[in-house]
């Protein structure tokens, strides 16, 4: 760090402009209750009001290009944000008092944070990030940022500087793990360092402005047990759900986006034992897996030269010469599926995936599709064969419109019969009621038919308790 000035007096003349509205924000927001950032001034504002806050902004950016002009970028980068931040707040305050700018203690602490928020790379998605009730973050613009808690949307007080304010954020996150993004790559999946899985896409792709969506990790894994407490499924489901994982059922669980398909996954995984050597393959590593023996593979995009891609039916190839017990492929999205089904067909059991679907019939389908993008020539009835052979489980989650994330299907794939795959429920949702708050309740219906893996579970020693869960659905 250079130069620093002045004391750190905090008996400065009060401003004579007000705080901007992002700067006054606290780390756990409020929503955003105007719909029109624009016309959030009341018309009957003065032109030379206007004005005043015009020159205000042009006075923050002037003093932040000073005080960033004062920072080594190479020092910076070897201390803490705090250590950081206080040192820029001094050079803020020497500048302040020796030029008597119009900028108060506040003002000159407010100042001092963003400027470290936009060193260390996540700028006005700082307090967004530490703020553990939040699961999604997305910016669609400066002064369009939007969060999802509990299930729910809200537009929130945060903004940013403009559209290249954005871009600066977003080329940072995806620096910190070897990715880049800007015209000529304009799209880029990536992680934050505690495990966030980040999406960025920039102009021209996106019209307006860069976006950036967020799906944050969280700071709890929530097992089975947390999963039930929530609501997001009984605990005979749980028990079910419990038993097919020990008892190395291949599970596949579908569901739309953001209705807790990986969390889901996550919780499975806590059954799988410790002394198995496990494969996960993924687009963005985000899977917790707590046992000892885990390789967590990650694809890799194509270069600036289109060279160097390496795809998840790469790694599932590659998994299968590494002597994996199990292979967890965190998303299926293509060709791959056809090589996972070859897995689980290959003595590969108790291999777990996640598929964007629907329903669980449809999750079927789109197995089929995605086996043929990478078997164009294979018939339809084989396809059926692979997924009948492979597939014991399919567990449907589904973010309901109550913002509850529930499991509202388990269903085993039972066989075929002609060219047509049957299933079975094991339990389904059936809705009854919204209470006065609008909380969604219903019950689960099950056929209690014997499974076809009735074998696994005398085999595994848990044919007596799957029984008995299957009684108290």
């Amino acid at each position: 760090m250079t130069k620093k000035f002045g004391s750190r007096d905090r008996d400065v003349a009060p401003a004579h402009f007000p705080s901007l509205a992002p700067s006054d924000t606290p780390a756990t927001v409020s929503a955003w209750t105007s719909p029109d950032v624009a016309s959030s001034r009341p018309p009957s504002l003065p032109v030379k009001r206007d004005e005043a806050w015009s020159e205000h902004s042009a006075l923050r950016a002037s003093l932040r290009e000073r005080v960033i002009e004062q920072i080594e970028p190479a020092v910076a980068a070897t201390v803490s944000r705090d250590v950081l931040r206080r040192q820029i707040e001094e050079i803020i305050h020497g500048i302040a008092n020796q030029e008597r700018l119009e900028l108060s203690g506040r003002e000159q602490i407010q100042l001092a944070d963003e400027i470290a928020d936009d060193m260390t790379g996540h700028g006005p998605l700082r307090p967004l990030l530490l703020d553990e009730t939040i699961n999604d973050i997305m910016v669609n613009g400066p002064n369009s940022v939007y969060v999802e808690r509990s299930g729910k949307l809200e537009r929130i007080a945060i903004r940013f500087r403009d559209n290249d304010h954005i871009a600066s954020v977003a080329q940072k996150i995806a620096a910190q793990v070897g990715r880049r993004v800007d015209e000529s790559s304009p799209m880029v999946d990536c992680r934050l360092p505690d495990g966030s899985r980040v999406n960025i896409i920039f102009p021209p792709l996106a019209i307006h402005s860069p976006c950036i969506s967020i799906r944050k990790f969280p700071s709890r894994r929530l097992d089975l047990a947390g999963l039930i407490a929530n609501g997001s499924l009984t605990p005979a489901m749980g028990k079910l759900l419990e038993i097919a994982g020990r008892c190395r059922l291949n599970i596949l669980v579908s569901g739309g986006t953001g209705s807790g398909k990986t969390t889901l996954l996550n919780a499975l995984s806590q059954f799988i034992d410790h002394s198995e050597r496990i494969v996960t393959i993924e687009d963005a590593a985000e899977l917790q897996l707590q046992q000892p023996h885990v390789i967590s593979l990650e694809t890799r995009p194509p270069s600036i030269e289109g060279t160097g891609q390496v795809t998840q039916r790469d790694l599932v190839w590659n998994a299968l010469r590494m002597r994996p017990d199990r292979i967890v492929v965190g998303e299926v999205r293509g060709a791959e599926a056809f090589d996972m089904l070859q897995a689980m067909n290959t003595g590969h059991d108790g291999s777990i995936s996640t598929v964007h679907a629907n329903s669980a019939r449809d999750a079927l389908t789109r197995v089929e599709n995605m086996v043929q993008m990478g078997q164009p020539n294979l018939p339809l009835r084989a396809i059926r064969n692979q997924i009948v052979a492979a597939l014991d489980i399919l567990v449907q989650v589904e973010r309901m419109r109550d913002g509850q994330r529930r499991v509202i299907q388990i269903t085993e794939v039972t066989g075929l019969e002609g060219d047509v795959i049957t299933t079975n429920d094991i339990a389904a949702f059936e809705y009854t009621e919204e209470d006065a708050h609008g909380r969604i309740s219903g019950t689960y219906r099950s056929t209690h038919a014997v499974p076809k893996f009735k074998s696994r579970l005398t085999y595994y020693g848990f044919e007596r308790a799957w029984t008995e869960a299957m009684r108290q659905l």
